[in-house]
């Protein structure tokens, strides 16, 4: 995973893209686009659009994609339907030099010009013409935007509009390495991607992928190539590249955990890392290479990821001497160049343009090592963009919407006085990427080609928690610097869920900052469960080191007398203080998504994830206060320890409450598997003759991996001792039974249980 842009300082530069008004042209009437046209020249009125328009198409055919979208999409959002007689006409124009390309940061013109358009807006006639499909389709898809509901009427605004991008690619980093999208979901996301003008989507599958080459690192659940390519021409449809993504050398634990791969690994006890001098290890990669390209024809991209090569060039052991190489090079940074030029000259010589990241232990003096027809992914400063520039190397500015949150992206930070602990702040991901965009000193020193906005998975969360990262980063890289992000968020809202959905702003809002809340209200430790850490970005560990986990403290267990030892609840008071305002939030949170799952025209199904995350957080805080009120069950026993009836009643009453908070993590797990599911292939150990091998990457914490299934989500709680604990509280509980001459509870308490069936016990007549 790459590492995140935030805290960094972004440099003004003269270049720099500039905004005249606080607000946009179209924003000011009340009109959404996304993204942001490069010209608006609006008239003075509005006119009304509908139903009674016919459509004309010159130059392009009736059944062209621009075209179909156009009528698809309209009578998806507003029920229009086209006639084939009026006087009012909708034109689109498919002819050269129909557009013209003005300022922008891209060298290639023509690659801009093949995605220009230009729209005319009169009261009787509109006009969409473009010198090229791409451009024709972006036309389509800003007028369908820019269709206004008021009144029961469907408006659009007198005037002018010429767009084209600043960047030629606007891609997407998609993670299906920890799960497997089903068809029509990764169709749908492709669709989506197009519609906010995102025309790349690299695609990483991992073992979601059924290598002919390589059938033992192939899971249970796989695409096959022919739905590989059936995938990659619906999106060339709709002018979406979809781009394979594989990495190499370091980042395939999914390759070198299985004992067939063992032997090309450069150490021999880490299996993050493939080894660069080894034949062998070129021979896997070009057989895989293969397999994905055969099943991508027409597409121009491979995203070769040599992301985080970490120990490249270091080691000198009996299957691997990449040291001994990396000396007669002169540098490691010349073995991580070395690496690359094979690689990506094989996927180059057959007609893919190979996109890497250059980074470290590259240094500027290795980079003329490698061969000029690479892009690379990620600019890097005054002290690299230039020298890749020299070099004939193109580059892209890469941004994150996710980077290690849980739960949900940091859109909007959690402020310090609402934290347990004390610590690092959380990104604004739709700022930080459009102050990246906008203002990197790579505009000024890079040869830049385009952006890319990655959503990792590694932390397990949930695709349609990106798409608000995704749409303003592909808006910030057509138009950098226009409108603000506080205006993009508030323009993506009503293009993606319908024009009649409310307070989406505070609904974010709110998703982020109770995930926060979610991660923080635990605290940290170390993982006493897990195989250890080998190595991390620094070093090689000379003692494997103890991965992270999280835990919380449990009430004191009650002595045999039922008396405690300590004021648990003083000592935890500001976590449950903080549990209960959250508490209120999430009521506030659930109050609205359930309201705008009956106003959304679009993409309900993303309402549905938020809302089974949404529980998850609430499970968490009533967990939380629940465990508080066991706390005071307790307590009360002790007060009452000379009372038997009345204190043995206060322990039951704390050991009933344990059985609804397992009962409410299973619901509340059960309903997100099946709202997972609706989009996911299930994550299983077995299933079409497969099985999957579950080995712990010996340098990354991917939290899914922890698990074959989806408990991954209740990870902390099912490793929670508190299943132990409440043993302990039911023996001292029948100890002191026991001593008073009452009944004794041998109920079994499974923890880990995770059937979502409770009955409570039968009311108890009052005791003393």
């Amino acid at each position: 995973m790459k590492l995140t842009f935030a805290g960094l300082i972004f440099v003004s530069l003269a270049i720099a893209p500039v905004r005249a008004e606080t607000v946009s042209p179209l924003q000011a009437r009340g009109y959404t686009v996304m993204p942001q046209p490069q010209v608006v020249k609006l008239g003075v009125s509005d006119f009304e659009f509908g139903s009674g328009w016919k459509i004309e198409v010159q130059g392009a055919s009736p059944n062209d994609v621009a075209t179909e979208t156009l009528k698809d999409e309209l009578e998806r959002r507003y029920g229009v339907k086209f006639g084939s007689s009026g006087t009012n006409v909708l034109r689109l124009i498919l002819a050269p030099n129909s557009a013209a390309v003005g300022t922008a940061q891209d060298s290639d013109k023509e690659a801009l010009a093949q995605q220009a358009y230009k729209i005319d807006l009169s009261r009787d006639r509109v006009t969409i013409a473009a010198n090229a499909p791409a451009g024709l389709f972006y036309g389509a898809v800003t007028l369908v935007q820019l269709v206004k509901p008021a009144h029961g009427a469907l408006m659009l605004p007198e005037g002018h509009i010429e767009d084209w991008p600043d960047l030629q690619t606007r891609q997407i980093y998609w993670d299906d390495a920890h799960h497997l999208d089903r068809m029509e979901t990764l169709k749908q996301a492709l669709r989506q991607a197009a519609f906010f003008k995102i025309n790349g989507f690299a695609l990483k599958l991992e073992g979601h992928f059924q290598f002919k080459s390589a059938p033992a690192l192939v899971e249970p659940q796989a695409m096959t190539p022919a739905e590989f390519q059936e995938l990659t021409d619906y999106g060339l449809r709709y002018h979406v590249q979809l781009i394979p993504y594989l990495d190499g050398p370091g980042h395939i634990a999914f390759i070198l955990k299985h004992p067939e791969y063992a032997k090309l690994r450069e150490y021999p006890d880490s299996n993050y890392e493939l080894c660069a001098t080894n034949p062998d290890s070129y021979k896997l990669m070009f057989g895989m290479f293969q397999d994905l390209m055969d099943a991508n024809k027409g597409v121009k991209y491979f995203y070769l990821s040599t992301d985080e090569p970490y120990y490249v060039g270091m080691a000198d052991n009996a299957q691997c001497q990449e040291g001994r190489r990396a000396k007669e090079l002169g540098s490691v940074g010349k073995m991580l160049a070395e690496f690359v030029t094979k690689t990506a000259n094989y996927l180059h010589e057959r007609g893919r343009t190979v996109v890497f990241w250059g980074e470290y232990p590259m240094k500027p003096e290795d980079l003329a090592s490698l061969p000029s027809h690479l892009v690379n992914g990620e600019v890097y400063g005054p002290q690299f963009d230039p020298v890749f520039k020299k070099h004939g190397i193109r580059e892209m500015i890469y941004t994150s919407s996710e980077g290690e949150e849980k739960l949900f992206p940091d859109y909007f930070p959690l402020s310090a006085g609402q934290r347990v602990h004390a610590g690092r702040g959380a990104s604004r991901r739709v700022t930080d990427t459009f102050q990246k965009i906008t203002f990197d000193t790579a505009r000024r020193d890079a040869n830049l080609i385009g952006s890319i906005n990655a959503g990792w998975a590694d932390m397990g969360l949930h695709p349609e928690t990106f798409w608000l990262g995704y749409a303003t980063s592909a808006a910030t890289g057509w138009h950098p610097g226009s409108p603000d992000p506080a205006e993009l968020m508030a323009t993506f809202y009503p293009l993606f869920y319908g024009h009649r959905v409310v307070n989406m702003n505070r609904v974010y809002e709110l998703m982020s900052t109770q995930a926060q809340f979610w991660s923080d209200s635990w605290d940290p430790v170390n993982s006493t469960v897990l195989k250890p850490i080998w190595g991390n970005s620094y070093r090689i560990f000379d003692k494997p080191q103890l991965r992270h986990d999280q835990t919380f403290p449990l009430p004191p267990v009650p002595a045999a007398d039922l008396t405690t030892s300590h004021d648990w609840a003083k000592d935890n008071a500001k976590r449950f203080q903080l549990a209960s305002e959250f508490l209120q939030e999430n009521d506030e949170l659930l109050g609205l998504l359930n309201g705008n799952m009956a106003r959304t025209d679009l993409n309900r199904y993303n309402l549905e994830v938020f809302l089974a995350i949404a529980h998850l957080y609430r499970q968490n805080l009533e967990m939380l206060q629940t465990v508080q009120q066991m706390n005071g069950a307790l307590q009360g026993a002790d007060a009452a320890h000379d009372k038997p009836k009345v204190a043995i009643g206060n322990v039951d009453r704390a050991l009933e409450l344990a059985n609804t908070i397992r009962y409410a993590r299973n619901v509340v797990l059960a309903d997100a598997i099946a709202t997972w599911y609706k989009a996911w292939f299930p994550r299983v150990a077995e299933a079409n003759g497969r099985r999957y091998v579950q080995e712990l990457d010996d340098v990354k914490d991917h939290l899914p991996d922890r698990t074959v299934d989806m408990t991954y989500l209740i990870y902390r709680q099912l490793h929670l001792p508190f299943g132990e604990w409440v043993d302990q509280v039911r023996a001292a509980r029948n100890q002191y039974a026991q001593a008073h001459s009452l009944p004794v509870r041998n109920d079994r308490f499974d923890w880990k249980d995770l059937k979502p069936v409770y009955v409570p016990p039968a009311p108890e007549e009052d005791t003393e």
